[in-house]
């Protein structure tokens, strides 16, 4: 595999200086007003026109080690064992999300088919339905990971980047890897629970009603004090860990949205009746572990290209110390590979190889290629 990286900030020309290769995969991510305001991704369309093009809008772009906001990171990939397919779908709400993962998974020729990348817009999606249909579709032995777009801390729309580099929102892109390549993963996080457990007694998919028997939104607010005021935005920075099986990991859901009139909170992910729900709050040291962590399990002998994917309410946490997780994941995956990524509004993947599949917050999600 042969890898390149640029990247082009919003107020510059497209520079696009000769590769040393054609490439067959362009990876990009970017900030939404820089998607909205510049040409950058209609060049590189016009320059590459054979290659497969994906990307999405971010809460940060990753390039290196450096954490940029309202940039374009953008990765020249070029396959050598290996063989890529492109596959969307579009999606009008959260409710379809189940059968849309579903018939996304079984738009690819599944024979000989390693593992699935996937870009989701990340609002209009209930990211566990998604994963649940796509996990479901999918052949054992064909692992699955990603992340849904993100908007900054902004929660008001999220853009993909399709294979004709147009920018639009209200899709699934998925890539298909085929041949000799090899690819690892894994989720980890480093968030401390704290308080009581409660029970989930009233909820719908994502939208959660009542814990306890009491309002969800009047219950939560208690928690927050005077960061209440701030939401849904402040929900970033006090996510739920949620169990609903005793032989599950826990996971991590983060709020997208509020609402005043039924007292309801929406989350990226499903809250299931009859599960616990404990508060969060973030250690900004177990969090830069956790991103360690992950690259430690995810990384393999050799590391040509691996894509970072964490979570905004991350970001907003470790603030001017944000560098020091893509620092920590470079450490483990080496100075040869190229990395890049973005933070997330949800991330995809099975905690490590042997797991099944989940939609995550709040952790750093790495997926490691070579060939």
């Amino acid at each position: 595999m042969k890898t390149a990286q640029i990247v082009l900030n919003q107020d510059e020309p497209t520079k696009l200086e000769p590769l040393s290769f054609e490439p067959d995969l362009i990876i990009l991510f970017g900030g939404k007003e820089l998607l909205l305001s510049s040409s950058h991704v209609q060049e590189i369309r016009r320059k590459f026109p054979e290659a497969i093009m994906a990307g999405c809008s971010t809460a940060g772009e990753i390039s290196g080690i450096s954490v940029k906001d309202n940039s374009l990171a953008v990765n020249f990939l070029k396959l050598e064992k290996s063989q890529v397919v492109y596959k969307e779908i579009e999606i009008d709400n959260p409710d379809q999300s189940l059968d849309t993962g579903s018939a996304l998974m079984q738009r690819f020729n599944t024979e000989g088919l390693k593992h699935i990348f996937v870009l989701s817009d990340g609002l209009n999606v209930n990211g566990s339905k998604l994963v649940e249909g796509m996990r479901a579709a999918k052949p054992a032995e064909t692992a699955l990971t990603g992340g849904l777009a993100g908007d900054g801390p902004n929660f008001e729309k999220t853009l993909l980047i399709d294979n004709n580099g147009a920018i639009r929102d209200k899709i699934i892109i998925a890539l298909g890897f085929y041949g000799d390549i090899n690819i690892t993963y894994a989720s980890m996080g480093g968030w401390d629970s704290f308080g009581i457990e409660r029970l989930v007694t009233k909820s719908h998919n994502n939208i959660l009603y009542e814990l306890d028997g009491q309002p969800a939104l009047e219950l939560y607010k208690s928690f927050l004090g005077e960061e209440a005021a701030n939401l849904p935005a402040s929900g970033l920075l006090f996510p739920l860990s949620m169990r609903y099986a005793e032989d599950r990991a826990p996971l991590v859901r983060t709020i997208l949205g509020i609402s005043e009139k039924d007292q309801s909170l929406t989350f990226a992910g499903d809250i299931p009746e009859g599960s616990s729900i404990r508060l969060m709050k973030a250690n900004v040291n177990r969090l830069i572990d956790g991103a360690e962590e992950a690259a430690e399990v995810a990384t393999q002998g050799k590391n040509d290209f691996a894509i970072c994917i964490s979570c905004v309410g991350r970001k907003l946490v470790l603030r001017q110390l944000v560098e020091e997780e893509v620092e920590a994941v470079r450490e483990h995956l080496g100075e040869e590979c190229q990395i890049s990524g973005f933070y997330s509004y949800g991330e995809i993947a099975p905690f490590k190889e042997g797991v099944e599949c989940e939609l995550h917050n709040q952790t750093m999600t790495i997926t490691s290629f070579s060939e």
